[in-house]
């Protein structure tokens, strides 16, 4: 976050946030809208149309500005639209050398922001809903295996914090871990949730111009004194920032199935990890991360990947064996639905802490 001049325009940086983005777009737009309450007009411009310009745009509205989105894209052909869009604030987010106190502290209070924005929309029909999370390993403490960016240490997050979950030890769960962890997490669908923010943005009075802009120069004939720069990726291009790089993600999409009401995360027989996040869309299968690929065709050999990866770990489910106790003879059995069975909206929201190591 960051601001700057641009001849007589003031110009704010919204961008940087890795897989991180749906998550903190609440956050990081309320500073945004911080640093934009002390300028003179009440006239803003928010370049992007995804989740952090669309997010940004309504927390400017809130502090009485109006505001136009000037977009090359809009939803449903934004990146945003793409996600796989679980909360996970630390998703491929990478830690800086320069880290400073100051920045961990604005972090956390992006990231708690979000999170209570987020539970104001969840259950609202707003593309937001709580789903019970499935995730296993071998052990219950150490190191991740993973890269995901910041790690718990880095994070700051206790290794000792309870973080929600519920501990299914061996002959309790269908996983193939030893152990099992069960916890409430945030599930944000992206279709519904794009399209929800930008009919708010909408009524709220603001407005949309379908431009593309290549130099900061083009920025000088928008009439908005006020400009927040939500442009994501392509701020490399648009203000020649070569610290950032992509990583490509790519989604497999199994037909929707209602009675699947739970996601899993982890490791499958036979190498790899996957997820599996159900929405109304259908159920989406990850992780794919390509590192400083630009490209935004699917990649066929991933697809392949992760049918392949899903067909072992529901195999496994099915087969239960490995010395574990037969719980399930089938992931749709009534003896998994027991071992699943939950309630969906949490009595107490876990601590938001308990998702810095949630992927997506």
């Amino acid at each position: 976050m960051a601001t700057e001049r641009l001849d007589d325009k003031t110009l704010i940086h919204n961008y940087g946030h890795g897989g991180a983005g749906i998550s903190l777009s609440w956050g990081t737009g309320l500073l945004a809208a911080e640093l934009a309450e002390d300028h003179p007009s009440r006239q803003a411009a928010v370049i992007g149309a995804g989740a952090v310009g669309l997010a940004t745009a309504r927390q400017l509205q809130r502090r009485g500005f109006e505001v136009t989105i000037h977009a090359r894209a809009l939803p449903p052909d934004t990146t945003s639209n793409m996600a796989y869009a679980g909360f996970s604030p630390l998703s491929n987010l990478v830690s800086a050398p320069e880290r400073t106190p100051a920045f961990d502290a604005q972090f956390d209070r992006a990231v708690r922001a979000s999170y209570e924005q987020m539970q104001l929309f969840a259950g609202a029909g707003r593309g937001v809903s709580w789903v019970t999370t499935y995730t296993w390993r071998n052990r219950l403490s150490g190191p991740r295996q993973e890269d995901s960016g910041l790690d718990e240490t880095e994070s700051g997050l206790d290794p000792g914090l309870d973080v929600g979950a519920t501990v299914l030890q061996p002959g309790e769960h269908p996983f193939p871990g030893t152990y099992a962890l069960r916890r409430p997490t945030l599930r944000i669908e992206p279709s519904i949730y794009l399209d929800q923010l930008m009919e708010e943005f909408l009524l709220f009075g603001g407005r949309v111009r379908i431009r593309d802009y290549g130099t900061p120069r083009d920025l000088m004939s928008l009439d908005e004194p006020l400009i927040a720069n939500c442009t994501g990726l392509g701020s490399r291009a648009l203000f020649g920032d070569e610290t950032m790089s992509p990583i490509k993600g790519q989604l497999t999409f199994l037909a929707p199935q209602p009675e699947i009401d739970y996601s899993l995360e982890g490791s499958v027989p036979g190498g790899g990890r996957i997820g599996v996040l159900p929405r109304s869309d259908g159920i989406a299968l990850g992780h794919v991360m390509e590192r400083d690929d630009w490209s935004l065709e699917p990649i066929e050999e991933e697809i392949t990947t992760r049918l392949d990866r899903a067909g072992r770990l529901f195999a496994a489910m099915a087969d239960h064996t490995s010395g574990f106790s037969p719980v399930a003879a089938a992931p749709w059995s009534p003896a998994m639905r027991d071992a699943l069975e939950h309630d969906p909206v949490p009595a107490t929201p876990p601590p938001v802490e308990s998702f810095y190591d949630i992927e997506s």
